[in-house]
């Protein structure tokens, strides 16, 4: 789908239009009509663009859900509040797309064809508080992804089964987000950096998802186990896919002695004892190599001494 650019006209509202228009004499019946096509969504109002085609619109609600999209509608009316594009078929969104609606609170591309979304898409969407990106084909969330979103409340990027990388940044600035869905993906590893960073979270879903339980993945659980009684988590969907030691295991039972192993340092005398073993095996390699040579030579020698009594 090729780039569309979107241009924020400046939109002349209907009360303006009256306002500068003197008029000679009564009113006409026509323009009686109005206000009745305004409220009947026949013609534009102060939101600008009209409702779009297979679009239904009410109070700054635009719901094009379920309509077999390939694409997101080119235009929508300006003061649109909530934007529902769910169950269709769209695979990209053009970059800018959300520029001129900053009045935008929810949106939702639930179950679509989505695969990526644009750098900047939400550069613009400062009220955006709701994001519903569940059901797509997402394969990682980039740095930056929703940069100057700050208020978003919510995000929902669950059931993107090849969701496999999630940037230690992808969610940086938004101190104000209570619930992260990142269920039923296809993610092996999260970074704790991509966490730690959101004061305000209260529920975070990371069931069903094939986590190995490894040392790079202890400074994540132990942070979850800090904030478990702040942070509701589904923690019975949880579970380890790996290591073949702990693969089953919910991902909230490993303890610090699961990463025992993990932090195993050497001593002094570990190393003395290493050394002298090595020195000792040295010195037993060469006593077995003298002691093989010896044999061996006695063998020939022997071996010699009998060919010449036969003769």
């Amino acid at each position: 789908m090729g780039s569309v650019q979107h241009h924020c006209c400046p939109q002349l509202k209907m009360g303006d239009a009256w306002a500068h228009r003197p008029w000679p004499g009564p009113p006409r019946p026509a323009l009686l009509l109005v206000p009745l096509l305004v409220a009947a969504g026949v013609i534009p109002s102060d939101g600008g663009a009209s409702c779009p085609v297979l679009c239904t619109c009410h109070n700054q609600a635009v719901d094009c859900s379920g309509q077999r999209l390939f694409s997101v509608p080119p235009e929508l009316p300006v003061d649109t509040r909530n934007l529902s594009l769910a169950h269709n078929r769209i695979a990209a969104v053009p970059p800018g797309y959300l520029t001129c609606y900053r009045e935008l609170r929810v949106l939702s591309l639930r179950n679509n064809s989505l695969v990526e979304l644009p750098a900047g898409l939400f550069l613009h969407a400062k009220r955006l508080a709701h994001l519903d990106l569940s059901y797509n084909n997402l394969s990682h969330v980039p740095a930056g992804m929703f940069q100057a979103a700050h208020s978003l409340m919510r995000i929902d990027l669950s059931h993107n089964p090849g969701l496999r990388r999630v940037h230690p940044l992808a969610f940086q600035g938004l101190a104000q987000l209570r619930d992260l869905d990142l269920s039923f993906g296809g993610l092996a590893f999260l970074s704790l950096e991509a966490l730690e960073g959101l004061p305000g979270l209260v529920t975070l879903q990371i069931g069903g998802n094939p986590w190995v339980c490894g040392c790079p993945m202890e400074p994540l659980l132990k942070w979850l186990r800090n904030r478990i009684q702040r942070c509701t988590a589904d923690s019975q969907l949880a579970e380890c896919r790996g290591p073949p030691e702990v693969e089953g295991a919910p991902l909230f039972s490993l303890t610090e002695e699961s990463f025992k192993a993990c932090h195993l340092t050497l001593t002094l005398d570990d190393y003395l004892f290493i050394a002298f073993v090595g020195f000792v095996v040295s010195i037993a390699s060469v006593a077995t190599n003298f002691l093989l040579g010896i044999t061996a030579n006695c063998c020939h020698r022997w071996s010699k001494a009998s060919e010449e009594e036969e003769i």
